[in-house]
């Protein structure tokens, strides 16, 4: 009797399978020459090409891209650029890094601030571990360098790299974070 069960189960796909290739599709095969019939495509022909005129170059009337008082000009104020560069980023390279400044700005969560010795203190935290910082202290990876305390927020000023590679200031700021229950 289990065997014939086991028949049974194995068979009725193929017999569902088999009555549905049975049915009529002419129908089906009617509306498609239908629809054939009656869709005509609509193609806009392509526009024709602009012919191209070359233009000679004529350097009495315009400046001369390859002029070596021009090409002294950049160089010189790309190295201007490159000292300026130097000169911000050359103190933060000569200091010794505080403990906070290996950790990224946004691992670094302000959690409420004080004032002790009449001077206003950050409370922050980096993990489970609580900091006092001060004005002048940095925090972050990006040379950040904290410029002002207040109740809710402090302000850093940091140096980065911009989209050309130049190194520019920034502000950033930490704002205190309420604690969810």
């Amino acid at each position: 009797m289990i065997g014939f069960r086991w028949i049974v189960v194995a068979l009725l796909p193929v017999v569902v399978l088999t009555a549905c290739s049975f049915g009529s599709d002419t129908e089906l095969r009617e509306w498609m020459a239908q629809q054939k019939s009656q869709t005509f495509p609509k193609v806009v022909p392509l526009s024709e090409p602009k012919q191209f005129k070359p233009e000679s170059y004529t350097e009495t009337t315009e400046f001369d891209p390859f002029s070596i008082q021009k090409l002294t000009l950049a160089l010189k104020r790309d190295s201007a650029q490159a000292t300026s560069n130097a000169a911000l980023l050359e103190p933060e390279l000569a200091r010794r890094k505080e403990p906070l400044e290996e950790f990224p700005l946004d691992a670094i969560t302000l959690v409420g601030s004080i004032v002790k010795e009449g001077k206003p203190v950050a409370l922050v935290t980096v993990g489970k571990l609580l900091y006092q910082v001060r004005l002048g202290d940095h925090l972050g990876q990006n040379y950040g360098r904290i410029t002002k305390i207040v109740e809710t927020e402090v302000t850093l000023r940091e140096i980065v790299q911009d989209a050309a590679g130049e190194w520019i200031e920034r502000t950033a700021s930490l704002q205190l974070q309420e604690r969810s229950k």
